[in-house]
């Protein structure tokens, strides 16, 4: 049997609106609509698409764009496992989205995760205050304009790179992940650092001739290989080892004059 999530999502602008865009990708069904449309969509996904499963909402910050929330449902009709992704976006300069709990009570605390980390404001929401930040923290953490101030207000405990502490060395110039300013233009310590000292140029290699390939040593065979040093008196022990022919030549002779010292004693 047909259902209507099943005709998505060829059918998005007959469910959910002309202005509404869908799309399928490694299973999962996203459909995107305006902000105005928010509440409508989630209301289509849970009364025509059977999606009451309540899994999670977010944002994601995206430059130049706004804020992009989502909201994941899923379908368990007839046994059947559908996954939705409902996505919509708000602008930087004005982010306010109604609440969706009143279509789907789960939202209630991923809201107030979302309206603390990235700043959007739910309206409508019953009780939007701040769930996982401490009481008095400044700023929305999740947002790509937030400074990581953590580096500034706190030097690292421990030398990584060569002049970070007070051994004297040459000190590299300091790389900073994005989000982390510079500490002499903010925090504690601003204008009072020196400039970083500038990186000193390499000298240039001498330029090859057109054609001309590096100089090898070349070694004889008598010579061996560069691993076959030759032996020193202070190690006897590198000593080459005989062959197999010659050391069983030694061994017999050997072992012949003792057979024929042994038989003139004897007799």
């Amino acid at each position: 049997m047909t259902t209507p999530y099943d005709r998505l999502p060829d059918a998005v602008a007959e469910l959910f609106g002309e202005e509404a865009t869908a799309q399928e990708a490694y299973g999962l069904l996203t459909v995107d609509v305006p902000a105005g449309s928010w509440i409508a969509a989630l209301e289509i996904a849970r009364d025509k698409l059977a999606c009451t499963f309540f899994d999670w909402l977010s944002a994601v910050d995206e430059p130049g764009a706004g804020f992009r929330v989502c909201a994941h449902v899923v379908s368990l009709h007839e046994g059947r496992v559908r996954r939705l992704l409902v996505r919509t976006t708000v602008s930087h300069e004005a982010p306010a989205l109604a609440t969706a709990t009143d279509v789907y009570a789960g939202a209630d605390w991923h809201e107030r995760e979302t309206h603390e980390m990235f700043g959007i404001d739910f309206t409508g929401h019953p009780h939007l205050v701040p769930l996982l930040l401490p009481e008095g923290f400044e700023g929305h953490p999740l947002r790509k304009d937030f400074v990581l101030a953590a580096r500034v207000a706190k030097a690292w405990p421990g030398a990584k790179e060569p002049g970070e502490s007070e051994h004297g060395g040459p000190k590299r110039r300091t790389m900073l992940p994005p989000g982390v300013p510079d500490p002499n233009e903010w925090g504690p310590m601003k204008g009072q650092l020196p400039p970083a000292p500038a990186r000193p140029a390499r000298a240039a290699r001498p330029a090859a001739a057109a054609g001309e390939r590096p100089a090898r040593r070349a070694r004889s065979v008598t010579e061996g290989s560069a691993s076959q040093a030759p032996p020193t008196p202070d190690a006897p022990w590198e000593q080459p080892k005989p062959a197999a022919g010659e050391g069983a030549g030694e061994g017999a002779g050997e072992g012949a004059g003792n057979s024929e010292g042994e038989g003139g004693d004897s007799r």
